[in-house]
């Protein structure tokens, strides 16, 4: 099945609560306007309808300030959900919120088995393989709890090494077809992505990197113009949305949906 990757029917989204001024962040910029966030969370959502899918907008969560980053406790493969464990104590808790959900939307739930943490923010889904990225929120213990459940629906498992100062591996990487990865040069030069082709970001945009394939399109965050044309040259289909909120929390476009197939 080619093209699973980045060929999608649905997305599950959230939307972002009042206590999203409570989110996490590594580098503290001021909190998000919880006006502005819902603005720029409704553009998301109208975006991805507009590349075609059914997009399933669950209530906000008050009871968790990250949980409009939906992608974290969970990742769906060829029509499973499995429900992960985010690794920062202050989202204990959003998976089990999620299970009804995922159950309702996506069908198959299963759960990680017991041991470690795993954030959807450090894996990234090519065709073939499914990256994971060790950081401060997803440790070894978890990712390999991981691969037997990866290996049964069909795909390679590959445990890496992110960079100490990378938050998570797709705040610096994204998939851009089946062959090609967009990456920052410092997570590329890691060597992680040998056998794929490689777009590296340029100097100066590397928050650009959490960049998202949906179906036709690359979506890309506002405000950084020169890999939006470096995209636009390759071939790509390049729809840029401003995302200036979900920066303040550490989130970026690929962390605000789940995306899958139903038949």
């Amino acid at each position: 099945m080619m093209e699973r990757s980045f060929t999608f029917t649905h997305a599950l989204c959230r939307s972002p609560a009042p206590s999203v001024v409570h989110g996490l962040r590594a580098d503290d910029r001021g909190n998000p306007d919880p006006d502005v966030f819902a603005r720029e969370h409704a553009g998301y959502v109208e975006a991805l309808r507009e590349a075609g899918a059914e997009v399933i907008v669950l209530p906000q969560q008050d009871a968790f300030p990250d949980s409009v980053f939906i992608e974290d406790p969970a990742l769906v493969l060829n029509g499973v959900a499995i429900l992960l464990r985010p690794g920062a104590p202050s989202r204990t808790g959003e998976a089990a919120a999620l299970r009804a959900a995922l159950k309702a939307n996506v069908g198959h739930v299963v759960d990680l088995p017991p041991g470690g943490y795993v954030d959807g923010g450090d894996i990234l889904c090519s065709d073939s393989e499914v990256m994971v990225g060790l950081s401060a929120r997803t440790d070894a213990t978890g990712a390999e709890a991981l691969r037997p459940l990866v290996e049964d629906l069909g795909y390679c498992l590959r445990v890496l090494d992110t960079p100490a100062e990378i938050l998570h591996f797709k705040t610096d990487s994204a998939l851009l077809d089946a062959e090609t990865i967009l990456s920052t040069a410092r997570l590329a030069a890691t060597g992680c992505f040998d056998g794929y082709r490689v777009i590296e970001v340029p100097e100066g945009e590397e928050a650009a990197a959490n960049a998202m394939r949906f179906n036709a399109h690359v979506f890309l965050a506002d405000g950084f113009p020169a890999i939006a044309d470096r995209l636009t040259n390759a071939g790509y289909s390049v729809r840029v949305l401003p995302v200036t909120q979900a920066a303040l929390v550490d989130g970026g476009l690929s962390c605000m949906s789940l995306r899958y197939t139903r038949g």
